[in-house]
Parts: C-alpha cells; structure tokens; sequence
C-alpha cells in the first residue's frame, strides 16, 4: 500500500513539474500581433504617397476622376506583389516568439532486472526508476536567438519597403503615362478637327474655282491620315489606363480620367545634393538592419560553443529491496574538439562580407541616380525650351498661314507644313513632359523621398559618412 502510494507521489510530482515547466515556456513571448508599418524595426516611410497604408477593403477605385495620390493608395493596399510580404512579416513574429522557448524537460521511464532467468523470470526483481532531465542552456543562447530572429524580422520589413517603393514608384511612371496619353488623344482630337476645317476651306476654294482639285484631294489624304492618328491614340489611352489599374489589380480600369499637372515642372536640386540622400533608399537603408542581423548571428554561434548543462532527477524503486531511493544526474559536455569554430569563423566572414555588399549597394544607387539625374535634365531643358521657344512660334506660324490662306496669299502646302510643324512640336513637348515626370519617379525612388523635399542637416550628415 505504502508502495502505491509513494509511486503515486512520484507520478503527480513529476506532473506538476512538468505542467510549471511548460506553462513557463509557453508564456516566454506573448501572441504575435497583426503586423503593422511602425513595428519595431520597421523603416518610417519617406517620399510620395508612402504613408501608413490604408485598409484594403477602405480603399475603393473611383469611377470618376483618379488622382496620383488615390493611385498611389490604391496600389499599395491591394497590389499583387504586395499582398505577400504582411504574411512575412506574421512569420518573424512567429520565429521571435519561438527563440524565446527554453527546451522541454524529459521524463525517463526505466524498467530493469524482470523476465530474465531466476531468480528475476517474473516480476520480484524488478526496479523502476522514473527521472525527470532539463537542459539548461547557458551563455545567453536564447537571448541571442531572439536577437537574431528579430533583426531577421527587420530585414523583412525593409524588404517589404523596398517593394512599397517599386510599386510606387511603378504607379507614378504609369500614372505619368496616363497623363502623356490623355494628352496626345487630346492633341489628336484637335489635329483632327483642324484637319477637317482646312479640308472644307480647300473645298469651298475648289467650289469657287480658285484652285485646283489636286488640292482638294490633299486636304481629304490629310484628313484621313488624322483620324488614323486619333483612332492610334485612343488605342494607346486604354492601354496605358490598364497598365495602371493593373498595379492594384483590376483588369478593367473603372476611372474615366486621371488628373495632374503634367505641365507643371520643379527645379532640379545639384545632383551632389540628391547624392547625399540616398541613405534613405530602402535599398541602402537596409544594409544598417543587415550588419545587425549578421552581427547577431555571429553572436548566436559565439554562444553556441559554451557547453550546455542537462540536469536529470528521480526515484528508483526496487521490488525485490522493497526499497526506494532518489536519483541525481548532471551532464556536462566537455568542448575538447568541437568549439563551434567553424560557425563562428563564417559568421564573422559573412559580417566582413557585409561591409563590402553595403558599399558595393551605395555605389549602384549612385550609378543609377547619375543615369536618372541625365535623364531628368534633359526632359527639363527640353520641356522649357519647347514651352518657351518653340510652341509660341509654331502656333504663330500656323495662324499666319491659316489666315493668309483663306485671304489667298497662301497655298495649302503652306498650311500643310505650318500645321505639321505645330504639331510635331506639341507632340513632343507632351513627350519632354512625359520624359521628366517619369525621371522624377525614378529619381524619387533612388532617394527615398521627394525631388522638392528639403533636406535636413542631420541627414545630410549621414549621407556625408556613409
């Protein structure tokens, strides 16, 4: 009865110990939560249109006007390539919680000396022993792996801004195309009209017998070749309104129209002041998140060469003794051969590595900031120059010519090239206008921020000791 009894004891002992032990495990981090911008580790957003995101299900495409900013959200709340990264993010929070487990205690059963030969065939000889063994880590391993696992999870959430910035930055450069499309169909429109009121001005010459047919059949070819033209650019609207609207995912574009100031030009800040900013590029900003996290890792397998301790207690009953006596276990591994050097030596090689992969990050960015800076002078001189030069003495031009026509000081051929010409120049001062905005987008992108953004003294600081 006595034996009952003490064998129960044990059995409940070992149960409550085990119940503690696993409650305080389990308890070690609390319930990941849904991820959001502003975790720690996670980057703070600059540049346009990269705010805290709005819900998805808050954010709905208009069916009338769109504007940068209603794109901009929409993309980034419900762009395809976006859609993965919150489960990611859900993913670090899972491996912090789980760096900060301790290992799960042992319960050893061992039952000894029965079902032999005599004297011990039956049961009389027999001795049960039930132990209980814990691995105590030391060294600081679980605080290194919640290190590691949470500068993993910063890496991610730079990662994720990255994406932000290339959807965005992808979404400005369509919405730009947009734009350039609306405008060359509104240019086409008016070419066409124009086309059509010199074709009944040539008509009406013929009717009257001041020239030749032969002219009258010019003005009908012109005519044509315009609405060819006006049919090409609506084609290339609807295009470029569903590039758009692919980037949050809708096949069919339910906005009419898109609204900016295409025409509306920013003075170009010194390039060697927009070099100074990209360490706010995700792609640079990054590699500070990057040395912590192979830091930590180095840390972690600095860590693992200290010898863990297994301690193991219990009871041992024997039948045949009618004797009960406790037990007490300790292991220590002894680190003769194996010290986790290797580990440690490419751990602290991958950390050298980083260096030389951040700079070699920098140098990229500022290579494409150079070739985005090129591309966004150009596009700006360009659109001036057409704006202030060219486009006034083309219209002037057509107007002369139009009006000496109809007074008849003028041949269609005249009307024809001044026309042409007009256009020809309007046609690309929309394209110059389509050329800097796309440039700012790229340009935006490489500094993290935007082109008329000031820049503060700090910053450029940092930029200054990269």
């Amino acid at each position: 009865m006595k034996t009952s009894r003490l064998s129960l004891s044990v059995i409940a002992g070992a149960a409550i110990f085990i119940c503690v032990a696993a409650s305080h495990a389990g308890g070690a981090n609390p319930d990941p939560k849904p991820p959001t911008r502003q975790e720690s580790g996670t980057p703070a957003t600059g540049g346009k249109g990269l705010a805290s995101p709005v819900p998805a299900a808050e954010v709905r495409e208009p069916s009338g006007e769109l504007t940068l900013r209603q794109a901009l959200e929409l993309a980034l709340a419900r762009n395809p390539d976006l859609a993965s990264f919150p489960w990611e993010l859900r993913s670090g929070d899972a491996r912090i919680r789980q760096a900060g487990l301790r290992p799960n205690p042992e319960l050893t059963v061992d039952l000894e000396n029965f079902l032999g030969s005599e004297p011990s065939r039956r049961f009389e000889t027999l001795e049960t022993t039930l132990s209980i063994s814990q691995l105590v880590e030391l060294g600081g391993k679980r605080a290194a792996r919640i290190g590691l696992a949470s500068s993993e999870k910063g890496v991610s959430s730079w990662d994720y801004e990255a994406k932000r910035a290339d959807v965005a930055a992808e979404v400005a450069r369509s919405f730009v195309e947009v734009l350039s499309a609306q405008e060359r169909l509104a240019l086409a429109e008016e070419m066409a009209r124009l086309a059509k009121e010199v074709l009944n001005a040539v008509s009406a010459r013929v009717t009257a017998g001041k020239i030749s047919p032969v002219e009258e059949t010019k003005a009908s070819v012109a005519w044509a070749i315009s609405g060819i033209e006006l049919e090409r650019a609506r084609l290339a609207l609807e295009g470029a309104r569903k590039k758009l609207a692919a980037a949050w995912g809708n096949a069919k574009p339910m906005f009419s129209k898109a609204v900016g100031q295409l025409d509306r030009l920013t003075p170009i800040p010194p390039p060697e002041v927009l070099a100074d900013r990209i360490s706010r590029n995700p792609d640079v900003a990054r590699w500070a998140v990057e040395m912590d996290q192979r830091k930590a890792a180095l840390e972690l397998e600095r860590t693992n060469r200290i010898a863990d301790v297994t301690l193991s207690g219990g009871v041992r009953r024997s039948r045949e003794a009618n004797d009960t006596t406790f037990l007490f276990e300790a292991t220590i591994p002894l680190p003769l051969f194996n010290r986790n050097q290797g580990k440690i030596l490419e751990s602290q090689y991958r950390v050298s590595k980083a260096d030389s992969e951040r700079a070699a990050a920098g140098s990229k960015v500022l290579a494409s900031l150079s070739g985005a800076y090129q591309a966004l002078a150009a596009g700006y001189v360009e659109a001036t120059t057409l704006k202030s030069a060219v486009l006034p003495g083309a219209q002037s031009a057509f107007d002369a010519a139009t009006e000496g026509f109809r007074q008849g000081k003028f041949g269609y051929l005249e009307v024809l090239d001044a026309q042409r010409t007009l256009f020809e120049a309007r046609g690309r001062y929309v394209e110059a206008l389509g050329a800097y905005h796309k440039a700012v987008a790229d340009t935006e992108r490489l500094i993290g921020g935007e082109l008329g953004e000031p820049v503060k003294s700090n910053e450029t600081k940092r930029g200054n000791g990269r």
